[in-house]
């Protein structure tokens, strides 16, 4: 199956298994889980990092698999402080060429990072994946992984 295909079944995998769950805890965790399963050997590290509702401009680790992961990472700082700044997808093919990355597992060479709204359009945390292989994300993920996050948490 070619990653689009991968993708597209994952997707229906999702939304058949969130149907009716307003919970975003289930939601992060059913996401994290499915999509991890769906690339085993491209995904690494794969979670969210949600906003925390007590400290301004602070991530805080959420629902994820895979290995120890930071525990909070501020706004503005690495790719996930980066997207959650921006409010746009990065796509890193070598993470260990930015200056201000975060490096929670030295294993990890690439990455990408995408932003996740609520109905309201807030922010409300950013979707994390990891590869130990370098320029392991595409376009295609990136196309992907916003229309999957679109659906489950901003219904879009």
């Amino acid at each position: 199956m070619s990653k689009q295909d991968i993708y597209q079944t994952t997707e229906s995998q999702i939304l058949a298994v969130l149907e009716g769950e307003e919970n975003v805890t289930a939601q992060m965790a059913t996401v994290s889980c499915l999509l991890s399963l769906a690339f085993p050997e491209t995904y690494f590290w794969t979670g969210f990092y949600v906003v925390d509702p007590v400290q301004e401009r602070m991530l805080v680790v959420g629902p994820y698999q895979g290995t120890l992961g930071c525990l909070r990472i501020p706004f503005g700082r690495g790719v996930c402080g980066t997207a959650a700044e921006t409010g746009e997808t990065q796509v890193v093919e070598d993470v260990h060429a930015l200056a201000n990355h975060i490096a929670c597992d030295s294993r990890s060479n690439s990455e990408i990072v995408v932003p996740v709204t609520n109905t309201a359009g807030e922010l409300i945390a950013v979707f994390d994946v990891d590869s130990e292989q370098h320029a392991a994300f595409d376009e295609t993920d990136k196309e992907w992984l916003e229309r999957i996050l679109g659906k489950v948490f901003s219904g879009k």
